[in-house]
């Protein structure tokens, strides 16, 4: 059943004009959860369809850096008004950054997050970069799960001798 479903999201989830999986099959939107396929290994992270998906989300979802959910002028959620950038997704682009070898623009994109934390380290769901302040749920423990993630992912990155021999110091 896995592998029909697989084959199935691979067939119809996939739009080649665009050189990106799609929000729902047969749209034209992405979705920040797209970023999923490559983090939970859905799919190998040098496959083409995933770069060409994370180069889609990079054009149609940033904003000042940040990533947006899904474009909510565009996808209906039945929700009015827009959102601010999902700090939780913009960790996931991050830790996508770091499997697709672009462990720079991880890391740049990691303190640019970082510092949009309080004065006592807290984030919430979101932050609108146009007003400059946090929106949604505060704190968001998504957001801190996502802070958590995206720094062992780069010292992974970056340090993989350390990274290495500390795990094999927690299994002795």
């Amino acid at each position: 059943m896995a592998d029909e479903i697989h084959a199935d999201v691979c067939r119809s989830g996939f739009d080649a004009d665009l050189g990106s999986f799609v929000q729902t099959y047969g749209s034209k939107e992405v979705d920040a959860s797209l970023l999923q396929i490559v983090l939970t290994g859905f799919l190998a992270p040098e496959d083409p369809r995933v770069i060409g998906t994370v180069a889609q989300i990079e054009r149609t979802l940033m904003q000042d850096d940040l990533l947006l959910r899904y474009d909510n002028e565009r996808s209906v959620d039945g929700v009015a008004g827009r959102e601010g950038t999902f700090l939780v997704c913009s960790f996931w682009l991050a830790d996508a950054y770091v499997l697709l070898g672009r462990a720079d623009d991880a890391a740049r994109l990691f303190e640019r997050l970082c510092d949009l934390c309080n004065d006592v380290g807290l984030l919430a769901e979101q932050y609108d970069p146009k007003d400059g302040r946090m929106l949604g749920n505060f704190p968001q423990a998504f957001s801190h799960i996502g802070i958590i993630n995206t720094a062992l992912n780069l010292h992974r990155a970056v340090c993989p001798a350390l990274a290495r021999t500390s795990s094999e110091l927690e299994g002795a």
